[in-house]
């Protein structure tokens, strides 16, 4: 088989492997000089991903692998402009492009379509990372800078990452992990936090970040992974001419080592400071130092175990993390994590007290104890095994690239010295474990081996501190004070010298030029469509259902949709409806409780999900389209019972377990609330927009931050005598009105597969009770300008300001969608991220919520943001544009368009397209007008729609920014 895939002459082949489950042909390769590996999934996906991976090992918590995979990225050799990641993201169709910075890995993927493309940024990538420049205003930018306030009487920290952090461990959840493994691994590279502690990134010098790419990013410390149809001796050439000829040595190994082990557990307690003061908020985590990750059967016995602990509200970990007084929720850390050389278990709770930590951990113990003398039954391990076969056979690719989800599911255990063979190809160890199964001792073993007989454990307590960031901030300024009274004249000369050097290099030209690029000639004329055959089943008849299939290669899988017309909601049951769609696969069915029904969905299908959907008509804002839909994935061996299990529960859905929607009620409070730091920008927008549409209006209404608050207030009324009952009451109110709504169903599987379908359908639904037509959604019009300042306990901003537009149908949509690219890449790009130094800023239009949007994400800044949102404005009006800025701003945007999906993500989006009206012909127009547009459309789209007058303004803030918010008269709320 290795004829059909030769190597380049610089490289060897080493093994040619099938992989029939991923339809996929492994290819390994070395590159003789340096040892370099490139491993090559063959497919004939034409959409090819890349990604080269170094070993990156940090000794101290000065985030110096971050900060170096940032820094690269500010020009090389052949590319030395200021910001080639950046620019190539406007000059390019990619699928994907990023970098991540694991805790022994940093890696750099991108995906494309287009050949072109993807040798554009196959040219860009390599330089970057073998021969960058890494300037010292690149990492002062980027990394950490010391700079003088305007009056010159202090001194404030300022870059990129620094910011990016401060946001990141504003997370009461990102504190929990980053403090256990701190314990966990006591003096491996894991101890230390590779994105960077905020009080530590200041240590970090630019020559220690030198240092660290001299060491790390040699090719002998690197991997190759290529995925796609293009051919590998073709990549390895162009790996050769771009970097690795220009190396012909073997660099000294970076290596890891296993972990010193604990002779006697470790209970530890820390301080996090709290988003809010309402309510038990610590956290109680127990956790236990597993065997090495490249072990592959341990690896799956540690997955088994892991799974029959905690897959779900029925496995017997779980069930007690959920339904015990200790806490309100399982732990978000409960599981396993094989990302590091040695595999880690975890178990916990959050929402409980300092006191209850010993009851917690005793708790935990006694379950394991209670699983290792009376065992597991066999349908309950093997409904975990079957959620392996289902996770080995799904082909992905809706949230990012199906083949860059592979390649990273092998990096992980191949940096490690572990075949990849074992992630991608898992039928063996799943043998092995069908086998091993069968001995009722073999969980209870597993217990006692890998758990209860393991020293190695740590009992990590993270207790809220209300005064904890006071404390922290005075200790900054502190430090700083200390740093401005050992300076001299001269050293704080050189200090605001640095800072107008920077600022002067943020405000060059750069010579974009010199990069490759693609054009709109390359942008394919026409929209995707796909179309899916429909028929009315039982027509003419009461019981008519409308269902739709779809003929794609899924792999052995079914998805099915079952689509259901939002009815007519009252403002209670429109707060309630998240909690209503969150219940719908978690409740009992029938005779059968929770538990029952939690063990048939493991057993038979991938899990129920509703989810609310929804889009604003293309031509009125103020009226929309909405649906609840469920959702659903089987093996399609098991679809007949997959189906009946789908029907039993919309029908058959009980609201009579009072216990269990309480625990429910307590978890999602407590996941709500550890979410707005990770998506403040997003919070901020939507509760500025919802005023600009019926949709935004009604979507805030039960989400967003006010939906958090209602949350918090709703789980602080369970205590109260009946109050269950009464919502439970409610609840079931809802279901009576979605029962009553019409109906359809969505199939979507391989061609052989979906005339057995049909039938099951046409069988099970030929006596459903008949909907019956009930009132849908009515929609109220929304009106008002928002200016709110929500105030919480993060370390930095997330700033928006919305403007009134259009819906998407509207002949300045286009326009519209433009403007926010443009705006992005000309002039919010530079002044909210480079030199506010916040990690993310930009513009958009939206079509759903009729709003033209600017954000910032972990912002340093207010004021400053809000104001710069304005002069993007006037920058808009009084420059010279250039017709290439516009054609990069639609790049982004036909890249975003035509990104592909999984087989079924792509018949669920032509589905649901057809369903909101957006037809092949509306998208085929939407295309042309944007190839039409002229800059001379953003600027007056921009003067017809962005009025200041207009504008709202939403932020989420630290509750030290009070004095500030209302100085911009933003009125305070709080959660």
């Amino acid at each position: 088989m290795s004829a059909l895939f030769p190597a380049h002459p610089h490289f060897e082949s080493i093994r040619t492997v099938a992989l029939p489950a991923l339809q996929a042909t492994l290819c390994e390769y070395r590159h003789r000089a340096t040892g370099a590996r490139h491993l090559h999934l063959a497919t004939d996906n034409p959409e090819n991903v890349f990604l080269v991976a170094f070993k990156t090992m940090p000794e101290d918590s000065t985030g110096v692998a971050h900060i170096l995979e940032h820094t690269v990225l500010c020009g090389s050799e052949r590319f030395p402009v200021r910001d080639p990641f950046f620019l190539m993201i406007r000059r390019s169709l990619n699928t994907f492009m990023n970098a991540f910075t694991a805790s022994d890995w940093t890696a750099y993927p991108f995906a494309s379509q287009n050949r072109q493309d993807f040798d554009n940024l196959l040219q860009v990538y390599l330089d970057a990372v073998f021969f960058p420049h890494i300037h010292p205003l690149d990492f002062a930018q980027e990394g950490i800078r010391i700079e003088p306030t305007p009056n010159g009487e202090a001194l404030v920290y300022k870059g990129v990452v620094f910011n990016e952090m401060k946001g990141a461990l504003s997370s009461a959840h990102s504190i929990l992990n980053e403090s256990l493994n701190k314990y966990l691994f006591p003096t491996t590279t894991y101890h230390h936090n590779s994105g960077g502690d905020p009080a530590h990134i200041p240590d970090l010098t630019h020559e220690a970040l030198k240092a660290f790419h001299r060491k790390h990013y040699h090719p002998s410390n690197a991997v190759f992974m290529t995925f796609g149809d293009a051919m590998p001796q073709d990549l390895q050439t162009r790996f050769v001419d771009l970097a690795l000829s220009r190396f012909n040595d073997v660099a000294e190994p970076v290596t890891g080592r296993d972990e010193k082990r604990y002779v006697a557990p470790l209970r530890v307690e820390e301080a996090y400071a709290p988003e809010s003061e309402d309510g038990p908020q610590t956290h109680h985590v127990l956790a236990w130092l597993l065997g090495p990750a490249a072990d592959a059967r341990a690896r799956f016995e540690a997955h088994l175990l892991s799974g029959v602990l905690l897959e779900n509200s029925a496995s017997p970990l779980r069930q007690v993390l959920e339904t015990t007084e200790l806490g309100e929720a399982p732990s978000a850390l409960s599981g396993l994590d094989d990302n590091n050389r040695e595999m880690a278990f975890a178990a916990g709770i959050e929402g409980s007290q300092p006191e209850h930590a010993a009851a917690v951990e005793q708790l935990i113990l006694d379950t394991l104890t209670q699983v290792a003398e009376q065992g597991v039954s066999l349908s309950e391990v093997q409904a975990v095994l079957h959620q392996f076969e289902l996770s080995q056979r799904e082909i992905g690719g809706d949230s990012y690239p199906y083949g860059l989800q592979l390649l990273l599911n092998g990096l992980t255990p191949y940096l490690h010295d572990a075949d990849p063979l074992s992630v991608w190809d898992i039928e063996a160890e799943l043998a092995h474990l069908r086998l091993a199964i069968q001995n009722p001792d073999f969980v209870p073993s597993l217990v006692r081996r890998l758990l209860l007989d393991n020293p190695h454990r740590v009992r990590l307590t993270l207790r809220p501190d209300a005064e904890l960031a006071a404390r922290r901030d005075a200790l900054e300024a502190s430090n700083l004070a200390k740093i401005h009274s050992r300076l001299s004249a001269d050293e704080l000369a050189q200090l605001k010298t640095q800072a107008e050097a920077l600022a002067a290099r943020q405000l060059q030209e750069n010579d974009a030029a010199i990069l490759p690029k693609v054009t709109l000639a390359d942008v394919p004329a026409k929209v995707k469509s796909l179309a899916g055959e429909q028929e009315i089943l039982f027509a003419g008849k009461p019981a008519a259902l409308p269902v739709t299939r779809y003929a794609q290669g899924t792999n052995g899988l079914l998805y099915q949709q079952l689509i259901v017309d939002l009815p007519d909601l009252n403002a209670r049951q429109t707060q309630l409806l998240p909690l209503y769609t969150s219940l719908f696969s978690e409740l009992g069915v029938g005779a059968q409780d929770y538990r029952a029904m939690q063990q048939r969905q493991s057993a038979v299908s991938g899990g129920l999900r509703m989810s609310l959907s929804g889009r604003t008509t293309l031509d009125n804002k103020q009226s929309a389209q909405a649906h609840l839909v469920i959702n659903g994935k089987a093996l399609v061996h098991h679809q007949g019972a997959f189906q009946q299990l789908l029907k039993d529960t919309f029908f058959d859905l009980r609201f009579d377990e009072s216990a269990r929607v309480r625990d429910l009620v307590a978890q999602m409070k407590t996941r709500w609330e550890g979410s707005i730091t990770g998506q403040g920008h997003a919070l901020a927008m939507a509760t500025a927009a919802r005023g600009c549409s019926a949709l935004a209006a009604f979507q805030q209404r039960h989400s967003g931050l006010a939906g958090i608050r209602f949350f918090k207030q709703l789980h602080e009324q369970q205590s109260q005598a009946d109050a269950t009952e009464a919502l439970l009451a409610e609840l079931a109110g809802i279901h009576a009105l979605v029962l009553q709504s019409p109906r359809q169903l969505l199939l979507i599987s391989e061609a052989e597969a979906l005339a057995a379908v049909q039938a099951e359908v046409s069988s099970l639904w030929a006596d459903a009770p008949v909907a019956a037509n009930s009132q849908s959604m009515i929609w109220m019009p929304a009106e008002g300008r928002v200016q709110e300042a929500w105030l919480t306990q993060t370390q930095v901003q997330f700033c928006a300001r919305v403007y009134p537009a259009v819906p998407a149908g509207h002949a300045d949509a286009p326009a519209l969608m433009a403007l926010g690219s443009f705006l992005r890449n000309g002039f919010l790009h530079r002044a909210i991220r480079e030199q506010g130094g916040a990690y993310g800023g930009g513009a958009a239009y939206d079509g759903n919520a009729c709003a033209f949007r600017f954000y910032s994400y972990r912002d340093p800044r207010l004021a400053e943001t809000l104001a710069d949102f304005d002069a993007s404005l006037d920058w808009l009006h009084s420059s010279k544009h250039q017709p290439d800025q516009l054609e990069e701003a639609l790049l982004g945007i036909f890249a975003d368009m035509d990104k592909p999906l999984s087989p079924s993500g792509e018949a669920r989006q032509a589905f649901h397209n057809q369903l909101y009206g957006r037809t092949v012909v509306q998208r085929q127009q939407l295309r042309e007008r944007l190839l039409s547009l002229t800059i001379s459309d953003l600027q007056r789209v921009a003067e017809i729609y962005l009025l200041s007058a207009q504008a709202s303004v939403a932020v989420v803030a630290p509750s030290a920014q009070r004095a500030v918010t209302e100085g911009l008269g933003l009125e305070t709320q709080t959660l």
